[in-house]
């Protein structure tokens, strides 16, 4: 089936059919015609000659982390829906948390037939800065801030202070916290940030010993509240960087037989749907996950259609829950 044999068929141009399949316009009724004659046939147009028509393969490919995490999920599914809604297909790339296939990734997205790009990042480097620079094709970080980027990201250090300080708010003092990495400037450092500036605000210095670092994983805060436990036995609170990492430090804390809240307070980032089927239901900020995504695929379609990158920088708020776990 060709663009002709369509325009026969529905009685109209070829021209009319052309802009129908490129979104272009044309009046309802042969939009309602040429539609028609598609979904009788079965028609699907040649992805390459669109390509070569038009100089857009209409795809755009999408780095993410973890394909296994809820939050990265929420990000994905606002990217997903405004990208479709426009006629562009997403090509997902998962590395596992690995910043080598992250650079790798963007490697085969310059070299490859997309028109744009959005890297879902957790640690930038300066061998990001260049690889993204080096992409050839409009890009988007999300989740993270850079420099000279268009960026999509949470105010992460207004999010830990404001849970830390709910914590304070009970009169508790002695409030650990676990974290990740502080290469993480988003996840790591702004989040520890806010606790330490919390803290001070309290009239408290925080205290090294106080703190643990773990990996994103509920295993990973098992293993790090068990050590922050250890080390400092009569802990009042503990604010946790993610919900995972809080969850998998209120097993710990049940497992040494201290109640929450009553012995024991606790809180963390993310506002996922298991901290709402824990109990007591976990402590938390709410980030707006999907809407980041769909700022970052508005932004990358306004700079693959109109060729204008405002090196837009948008930072999302968030909304505190107290849940039960304060």
């Amino acid at each position: 089936m060709t663009i002709a044999e369509i325009a026969s068929r529905a009685g109209v141009s070829k021209a009319a059919v052309s802009r129908y399949l490129n979104n272009g316009y044309v009046s309802s009724e042969k939009r309602e015609a040429i539609r028609r004659v598609i979904e009788e046939t079965g028609y699907v147009p040649s992805q390459q000659a669109q390509t070569l028509r038009t100089g857009k393969s209409r795809m755009v490919g999408v780095i993410v982390p973890r394909i296994d995490s809820e939050s990265i999920s929420r990000v994905v599914a606002g990217i997903s829906k405004v990208l479709e809604a426009q006629g562009y297909r997403l090509l997902l790339a998962n590395t596992d948390n690995n910043i080598q296939k992250e650079l790798e990734y963007l490697e085969v997205f310059r070299s490859g037939n997309v028109d744009g790009v959005i890297l879902v990042a957790t640690i930038l480097s300066g061998a990001h800065k260049q690889a993204l620079g080096a992409l050839g094709c409009p890009a988007v970080l999300a989740g993270q801030r850079m420099e000279g980027m268009s960026c999509v990201y949470h105010d992460d250090q207004g999010a830990a202070r404001a849970v830390t300080e709910l914590l304070l708010q009970t009169g508790r003092r002695r409030i650990g916290y676990i974290g990740v990495t502080p290469r993480d400037k988003a996840a790591g450092a702004a989040r520890r940030a806010g606790w330490q500036a919390a803290m001070r605000e309290a009239g408290q210095e925080p205290d090294p010993a106080w703190m643990e670092q773990s990996d994103f994983s509920i295993d990973g805060g098992y293993a790090a509240a068990e050590r922050l436990l250890a080390r400092v036995p009569d802990m009042e609170g503990i604010f946790c960087a993610t919900d995972s990492i809080a969850i998998g430090a209120k097993k710990r804390i049940e497992e040494d037989g201290r109640r929450i809240p009553d012995e024991i307070a606790l809180a963390g980032i993310g506002h996922s749907r298991l901290s709402e089927l824990v109990r007591p239901k976990l402590a938390t900020a709410h980030y707006y996950y999907q809407t980041s995504g769909e700022e970052a695929a508005r932004d990358l379609l306004e700079m693959i259609e109109q060729g204008i990158d405002r090196k837009k920088q948008l930072m999302l708020g968030y909304e505190v829950y107290p849940g039960e776990s304060v």
